[in-house]
């Protein structure tokens, strides 16, 4: 049943009395300290328009890093060349109406005006002087990170007409220009291509290129002095090498570099081998005993590289007949099917041999798994 209405007298609203208006004044409170906000913004302006004016315009094939300006925005290598020249002994005065002192003091006048303005000179024609190790460090709150070169564009150009048109190899390349084997063959393959682009009309970012080795420290390219642009013997680190083995061997016995590697792997080169250049140790110690002079260096130089061209053309001839005989190809118009035979057996009794299949998937070593046995169980 619904809700009786209350009655008509109920609904009607009470008067209101009107409430007296308070004229209340606002007020706010303002603070005398100056925003921090609006003072650092102050500052990066100030630095923008002063000291950091010159990062606007970059140097012209310099590096440009804050590291290389003073506070005030001077570049420092360029005092410091602009003191060099003012320390050079000065020519003594022609007049002889000013005193001793007066005559130091003109003298010293002249040559620091006439330094700064060879060095003004120099820098006008785009010319500064060379970056120190200070100069390379980009981020001012991380002095061990240097700014490492980079293949300046002649480099690269000579690079690619020494092996790729001029039919040299790449360990030969590596050699003359300083520069790994592996960076060696992506600078012919990215010179090979971007010819090919030019070849099929492609655009190609040529001015950003340009912009970021002008900004870049870079090793030049000098037929007469070769600069090296970096370690060309460096040993990779071998995943043989990589566990831990304990060998039991005589203290009365020489255990050598070979006896080393014959532990990890058998068959494993030892180092002397496997450094990507082992022909220059035979050069150098050659050169240390004082057997060879400059002309006897580079024709053993020569001979020693072709002889490990030749080696590695025929280690390539034979993997590839190998390789051929193992696998037999089953030609289709659009793709070719590899088979090889696989046999159980050749991934060992543990089933973590190499020759087995999955292993390159992912194996990892167990050396350091608990309850692994890690002493040798038996002596050859």
């Amino acid at each position: 049943m619904p809700p009786k209405l209350p009655p008509p007298s109920l609904l009607s609203p009470l008067p209101s009395l009107p409430l007296p208006r308070q004229c209340i004044c606002q007020t706010r409170s303002f603070s005398h300290t100056r925003r921090q906000e609006t003072q650092a913004r102050e500052q990066l302006f100030s630095w923008l328009h002063g000291p950091g004016k010159v990062f606007e315009k970059p140097l012209p094939n310099s590096t440009n890093y804050l590291s290389a300006y003073s506070k005030t925005g001077q570049l420092l290598r360029a005092t410091q060349a602009r003191a060099k020249q003012a320390d050079a002994e000065p020519e003594k005065p022609e007049s002889d109406d000013l005193t001793p002192e007066e005559a130091e003091i003109k003298k010293r006048d002249a040559w620091l005006k006439k330094a700064a303005e060879d060095v003004d000179a120099e820098m006008g024609k785009g010319r500064v002087p060379k970056e120190s190790m200070e100069d390379l460090r980009p981020f001012p709150l991380n002095w061990e990170f240097v700014s490492q070169p980079v293949l300046s564009e002649e480099l690269r150009d000579a690079i690619y007409r020494r092996v790729a048109e001029e039919g040299g190899s790449v360990r030969a390349a590596s050699v003359e220009f300083g520069v790994s084997m592996e960076r060696v063959g992506a600078v012919v393959r990215l010179k090979a291509m971007e010819r090919q682009w030019v070849q099929q009309h492609k655009p190609l970012a040529a001015p950003y290129s340009r912009a970021v080795l002008s900004m870049l420290p870079t090793t030049p390219y000098d037929p007469g002095h070769p600069v090296h642009h970096e370690s060309i013997n460096d040993l990779p680190v071998h995943p043989a090498t990589t566990q831990q083995i304990f060998h039991p061997t005589a203290e009365s016995r020489p255990f050598t570099r070979r006896d080393a590697a014959r532990v990890f792997r058998q068959g494993l080169r030892p180092a002397d081998q496997r450094i990507p250049h082992p022909e220059l140790v035979e050069i150098e110690k050659a050169a240390q005993s004082g057997r060879l002079n400059r002309p006897q260096r580079d024709d053993l130089m020569r001979t020693v590289m072709e002889r490990e061209s030749l080696v590695q053309k025929l280690k390539e001839a034979d993997e590839a007949a190998r390789e051929q005989r193992r696998v037999k190809v089953i030609s289709r118009p659009r793709h070719d099917f590899k088979v090889e035979n696989v046999s159980v057996e050749a991934v060992g009794k543990t089933g973590r041999k190499r020759a087995g299949v999955g292993w390159r998937y992912g194996m990892p070593l167990e050396d350091r798994k608990r309850g692994q046995v890690r002493i040798p169980t038996r002596v050859d």
